[in-house]
């Protein structure tokens, strides 16, 4: 079966769950896009690193990644293997360079592994088929009925207070944060001071 690779194009909150996000992969060199609904700590997880911002303590995958690394294992690769139900499958394709071995993994700590160890995310054409939605310009086309929908949504309430801060009032912030381990907060700040650096 060929596999399709995905690349990470968004993090939003969910519209259908409470306290939970969508996590949007897309097709490279393709227009599809896949939302996947995980969980506040597993998006935390995937922010922070792609954000490449360092946490007082490690968070779980950080640790894991510590210990796979101390004898030697790497994740090669992340696959989304099947769908039932709504639920994705996903497992990560781990060697320590002698043996090649497949461990089962939720979809949003695979990922969170993935972005840690730089490794590859691949699907099947039959769930890009079956959950993926088409990108037509700007806006989201569903290739079917999906229960969760995705939103480019920010939240008013941090624009709205981190954009009358000073910079230096910003990155204040950002530190007590991080010390906090708030890290939701800390990639919405993050965000504010890139806006204004690309502005």
């Amino acid at each position: 079966m060929k596999k399709i690779k995905l690349d990470i194009v968004g993090l939003s909150y969910s519209q259908t769950q409470s306290g939970a996000y969508a996590l949007v992969l897309g097709e490279v060199n393709g227009r599809r896009r896949l939302p996947i609904i995980i969980g506040g700590f597993e998006a935390q997880a995937i922010a922070i690193e792609i954000e490449k911002m360092t946490p007082t303590r490690p968070l779980t995958h950080d640790l894991f990644k510590s210990f796979a690394l101390s004898f030697n294992i790497e994740i090669q690769e992340v696959i989304i293997y099947n769908l039932v139900d709504g639920i994705f499958y996903a497992k990560l394709i781990c060697s320590d360079g002698k043996r090649t071995i497949e461990i089962d993994a939720r979809t949003s700590d695979a990922i969170a592994l993935a972005v840690r160890f730089e490794c590859p995310i691949h699907t099947y054409e039959f769930i890009l088929a079956t959950a993926g939605i088409m990108i037509e310009g700007n806006d989201f086309v569903f290739l079917e009925n999906m229960e969760g929908t995705v939103a480019e949504e920010k939240t008013t309430e941090s624009v709205a207070n981190y954009t009358t801060m000073s910079e230096e009032e910003l990155k204040e912030k950002l530190q007590q944060a991080l010390s906090d381990e708030a890290y939701e907060k800390a990639v919405k700040i993050r965000d504010e001071l890139s806006r204004r650096k690309s502005s």
